[in-house]
Formats: C-alpha cells, sequence, structure tokens
C-alpha cells in the first residue's frame, strides 16, 4: 500500500508543488496538500510544521516540502519530534536520505530544482527503502538523541 503524502509549500515552491502534487496523484499516491494554494506570499514555517505535524502523527504519511531553498522549511521540519526531513538537490541524496537515514520528509528548492528531476527525485524518493541494518543503529541514535533533550526539558 502507498503511504499518503502530504505534501506543501511557499510561494516560491507553489508551482513545482502543483506538478509535483499531480504527478503524485497520477501514479495512484494519496495526497494531502497543506498549502500555500497560490503565489500569495506566505511563511514557509507555516506550511511546513503543517506537514511535519502530519508526518509525526500519521505514520502511513511522508511528505514534501518545497520553498525557494528548502532550508529553512527542512529545518523547521526538523524541530517536530519523530521527523527526519532532508534536504535533497540530487538523486543521490534522496537515495542516501532513505537507504541510510529513514528520512520521512523530504525537501526541495524550487530555485535549484528543475521540474523533471524533481519528479525523478519525489519518484525515488518514494520507492528507495529504508535498508537498516548498521544504518538502524544510527537513525535509533538520532531518536534517542531527540527523546533524551525533550525529557530534559520537559522535566
Amino acid at each position: 500500500m502507498k503511504k499518503t503524502v502530504a505534501i506543501g509549500s511557499d510561494h516560491g515552491g507553489f508551482e513545482l508543488k502543483e506538478h509535483l502534487k499531480a504527478f503524485l496523484q497520477e501514479s495512484g499516491y494519496p495526497v494531502v496538500d497543506f498549502g500555500c494554494y497560490d503565489l500569495e506570499p506566505v511563511d514557509y514555517p507555516d506550511v511546513a510544521f503543517l506537514v511535519a505535524e502530519a508526518v509525526a502523527t500519521h505514520p502511513d504519511f511522508v511528505g514534501i516540502m518545497i520553498d525557494g531553498a528548502g532550508i529553512g522549511s527542512t529545518m523547521t521540519a526538523n524541530k517536530v519530534p519523530g521527523v527526519r526531513c532532508a534536504l535533497c538537490w540530487d538523486l543521490s541524496s534522496v537515495l542516501n536520505s532513505r537507504d541510510h537515514n529513514d528520512a520521512n520528509m523530504l525537501a526541495l528548492g524550487a530555485q535549484f530544482i528543475g521540474k523533471g528531476l524533481a519528479k525523478q527525485m519525489v519518484e525515488a524518493w518514494l520507492k528507495t527503502p529504508f535498508s537498516g541494518g548498521r544504518h538502524d543503529r544510527r537513525v535509533t541514535k538520532i531518536m534517542e538523541i531527540e527523546s533524551r533533550f525533550l525529557k530534559r526539558f520537559r522535566a
């Protein structure tokens, strides 16, 4: 069963988001669009948080966020416990983010990636499984660091 894709963008990523959303739907993926819905300026942290929150609270979701460079959305998403958002600009980083890091959210920079490459990247990201093994230990450590930090500051 295909995971549901939570997708979002700011105004700088709107056109690429719409292109990828259509591609995902044509490919049979359920898609939930968290905005933005036109070219009016919006702040990427607001939308990136909504996508990351959906990923963190729904185990059957993965997320894709597109802004101008992808950097700010990545920073925002990785503040949400349970999210492992990877900023990728090429196929190699996409494959590594899934195979080695079990990324559950992908950030893209619309200023740097064309529509054709973005489709290839999203398709590869969604189809690449986490390899586990030695990488499982490392992803577990990432999540443990998050857990220890949260426990320390909630006490």
